[in-house]
């Protein structure tokens, strides 16, 4: 499960979607993930994975990739289906004990599954197609404007950006110490869903040590450097809107104004 986590990781790709301002894609995943909640009914969703499908294409990053991340996902899929089939009242289509499912609960369920799916594959496509430079430039440019009431948006884009580039490094980190105790005669595969995450506690000591370790050879580092925040910094390469930038905000805004009019308009 933790080898198939994809948050975080970049996949080199030469696209339209690569070449896009970082600040494009995250608007992108704003407006996507908002319009996941502003929509309602399959009709809604289709439309949704429509644009969804033709980004990806457009990004070139292999679909098997995108939903390899979703394994990680499994057990939160599972517990949010549970949670509506059972909880949610309506017509009742089956009965017995205390458990009731409903046919509106299974079509909330159904529904919030696939919102689920939708959400985690739309942010992923940002940061497939993003470098952690870029991305942390892109942030910090949209939340400029927060400098008028100090907010310290440098270093939060910062922050933001080094979470992001430890996931794969902290990944790697526990496939070797993985590999290294299985050498030994650890078994992390047999086993039910209990055994198997008692199993992952001999993992969190050396995985714990390793972070400590590294987030204090990068502030070391960033030391050495002279590093004191945002404060009188330039850019080598400062972001700059182009054509493809400006027909993408569109290609945006009538996707959300599509979502919007089937949302008010359909039942």
């Amino acid at each position: 499960m933790i080898r198939d986590i994809t948050i975080g990781q970049y996949y080199d790709a030469d696209s339209v979607i690569h070449r896009l301002d970082p600040r494009v894609k995250l608007a992108f995943t704003l407006i996507y993930i908002v319009s996941l909640f502003v929509g309602h009914g399959p009709i809604c969703y289709a439309y949704a994975a429509a644009f969804l499908a033709v980004v990806i294409v457009l990004s070139k990053v292999p679909v098997k990739f995108m939903v390899k991340g979703l394994r990680g996902m499994l057990m939160i899929l599972i517990i949010s289906a549970l949670f509506n089939v059972f909880l949610v009242q309506g017509e009742v289509i089956f009965r017995w004990w205390i458990f009731t499912i409903s046919k509106e609960g299974v079509r909330t369920a159904i529904l919030m599954v696939v919102r689920l799916i939708f959400l985690v594959i739309g942010s992923s496509v940002m940061t497939l197609t993003t470098t952690p430079n870029d991305l942390t430039d892109g942030m910090e440019r949209s939340l400029r404007f927060l400098k008028v009431i100090r907010v310290p948006v440098h270093e939060i884009a910062m922050m933001m950006s080094i979470a992001l580039r430890f996931i794969p490094i902290l990944i790697e980190e526990v496939n070797k110490i993985m590999k290294a105790q299985i050498a030994r005669g650890a078994d992390f595969e047999s086993g039910g869903l209990i055994k198997k995450a008692k199993a992952m506690i001999p993992l969190l000591i050396p995985l714990f040590v390793s972070a400590f370790r590294r987030a204090s050879d990068l502030a070391l580092a960033m030391e050495a450097r002279c590093y004191h925040g945002g404060d009188g910094r330039t850019k080598l390469h400062p972001l700059k809107y182009q054509a493809a930038d400006y027909a993408a905000y569109a290609a945006l805004l009538l996707y959300l104004g599509g979502m919007i009019t089937m949302a008010v308009l359909l039942p």
